[in-house]
């Protein structure tokens, strides 16, 4: 009696994140580029700049000749990271760069915003420059650290996707 096999059903980050790897690998990209990629994406996409990571993580790709695809695609996956981070990096540079506190309530900002509204979009920028300014005080460790850790990890999966043990499609 013939065995009938379930096709492979595989989870939703191995479909988006995990066999694009693979087929840049396949299609010749090497580990270590496509680490530095990696991680210009994931580096970039947590910057407290809301709206700046895809075209700042175009443009770092393009000007170091890293992986596009890659950098991009860890850049979006940091989406909501970025989202989670963007108060505590304003707030943390307000205390590093003594600023002053940052009136983070809807009703202090609204009323700030009746009161003193060209004060407060002043505020806003010196906030959020001092926020941008320790993101790249931290990507300038964590990039390197981030590509000196993938590398390895994707020295071995080329060496897999190599001897075929990754199919980038379930056989049925």
């Amino acid at each position: 009696m013939p065995s009938h096999t379930e096709p492979v059903r595989h989870t939703f980050l191995y479909r988006r994140v995990a066999l694009p790897i693979l087929a840049l690998l396949r299609m010749g990209a090497t580990p270590e580029k496509l680490a530095w990629s990696i991680a210009l994406g994931l580096v970039v996409g947590v910057n407290p700049l809301l709206g700046s990571t895809t075209l700042l993580a175009l443009a770092l790709a393009a000007v170091f000749r890293l992986n596009l695809a890659a950098s991009q695609l860890a850049n979006h996956l940091m989406y909501p990271v970025e989202l989670l981070l963007i108060v505590p990096f304003l707030t943390w540079g307000a205390r590093v760069f003594r600023t002053g506190p940052i009136p983070l309530s809807p009703k202090l900002l609204f009323a700030e915003a009746r009161a003193h509204p060209i004060d407060l979009i002043r505020s806003l920028w010196v906030w959020e420059w001092h926020a941008l300014a320790l993101w790249a005080a931290a990507a300038a460790v964590l990039l390197p650290a981030i590509a000196l850790l993938l590398t390895p990890a994707l020295r071995r999966l080329l060496a897999r996707v190599e001897r075929h043990q990754y199919p980038l499609l379930p056989t049925i």
